[in-house]
């Protein structure tokens, strides 16, 4: 199971590393024109306001399934962090809603990736952003120190979502929150797609059953899981934005 897992994580660098370095399209999109990649940010849930100012380095490498930062209901001074930054699209939002007195901490393992997210964040001058290379499965955050995570589309990538998740538990500060979108089945994937790696690389076949994702939430820890919203998009596949909290105490 540990040479398997190594092997899709391996696959997925390789085809985000494509993505960073614009040398290929995540498989969600059809085209790589600027004006393509736009649509598809839009499609997903951000708008005009969000996108306007972004370059196109940033909006580029949007290869999520929603917008986390439109429900995290972000707030001055808050500490953020983003598991599966990327180029960085939802930590500068996520930025300016926390203000000058708040901090958004960007995790990613692909290397390219947090090299481009570093040079946006120069260009987008934004200076309360900081991108860490490292794995959501252990993230390289202090225990108890964030208020908020977000994510976008990554955590159906890992092979131990289990892991993800109590990970995310530990780094959160009690009473702090989670805001997921995420890909999900309703039902069981067939094993053919399971063990196709370019399926995984296209956020499909990681995706867990809808009911099973959401007790692995709870299982960690986690209470008041709720989904706040679901899109349906390929048969049995739907994108779903999850919310849910660490007890106070």
């Amino acid at each position: 199971m540990a040479k398997k897992s190594e092997k899709i994580k391996q696959h997925v660098k390789k085809r985000y590393a494509k993505l960073a370095k614009g040398t290929s399209c995540c498989d969600v999109t059809t085209c790589c024109g600027p004006s393509a990649r736009t649509s598809y940010a839009k499609m997903i849930g951000y708008s005009d306001t969000e996108l306007e100012g972004l370059p196109d380095s940033v909006v580029r490498t949007v290869a999520g399934c929603g917008n986390p930062t439109a429900l995290a209901d972000l707030r001055e001074g808050e500490i953020v962090l983003d598991l599966g930054s990327g180029g960085g699209i939802d930590a500068f939002l996520a930025a300016q809603k926390v203000g000058s007195k708040g901090k958004v901490i960007g995790v990613d393992m692909t290397e390219e990736m947090v090299r481009l997210a570093k040079k946006n964040a120069e260009r987008v001058k934004t200076e309360n952003v900081e991108f860490r290379l490292g794995e959501i499965e252990s993230i390289p955050v202090e225990d108890r120190t964030v208020d908020v995570i977000i994510s976008n589309c990554v955590i159906n990538l890992s092979p131990d979502k289990d892991k993800v998740f109590t990970e995310a538990f530990r780094v959160l500060k009690p009473g702090g929150r989670m805001l997921i979108s995420d890909i999900v089945t309703q039902g069981e994937l067939p094993n053919k797609i399971r063990e196709n790696l370019e399926m995984w690389a296209a956020c499909i076949a990681g995706a867990l059953d809808e009911k099973e994702y959401l007790q692995k939430i709870r299982n960690a820890g986690f209470n008041k899981v709720e989904v706040m919203a679901k899109n349906d998009f390929m048969g049995m596949v739907s994108s779903i934005k999850v919310r849910a909290y660490k007890p106070s105490n």
